[in-house]
């Protein structure tokens, strides 16, 4: 797990899930497991390579998990742990703001 060394808890939050695509794979992984391919469908335009390091990135942070399965062809899975889970009440803030944004705002 990384430590980010900041003395303001918004910036830590930030630190952890900054990145636009991060904040799509928590959104999909709060609906439960989700394999690689799922989860490349469902966020868009997004490349192997960047959905791949964002996924190490949250693995290494604690955010998720990763069971890779003995099979041919391989079977990976991803699921948020406990730590990934508690930002549900972040991300139902976020969507609920941005909904009240698009509705003023169209």
């Amino acid at each position: 797990m990384t430590y980010y060394n900041s003395s303001c808890p918004v910036e830590t939050t930030l630190q952890l899930i900054s990145s636009r695509w991060k904040v799509l794979i928590l959104r999909d992984l709060l609906e439960g497991t989700r394999r690689f391919g799922e989860l490349r469908k469902s966020i868009g335009p997004v490349t192997q390579k960047v959905l791949t390091a964002n996924l190490r990135s949250m693995e290494k942070d604690g955010l998720l998990t990763r069971k890779v399965y003995a099979e041919v062809p391989p079977r990976v899975e991803y699921a948020l742990t406990e730590l990934g889970r508690s930002l549900r009440p972040v991300l139902a803030s976020m969507a609920e703001w941005g909904s009240k944004y698009q509705r003023e705002n169209r």
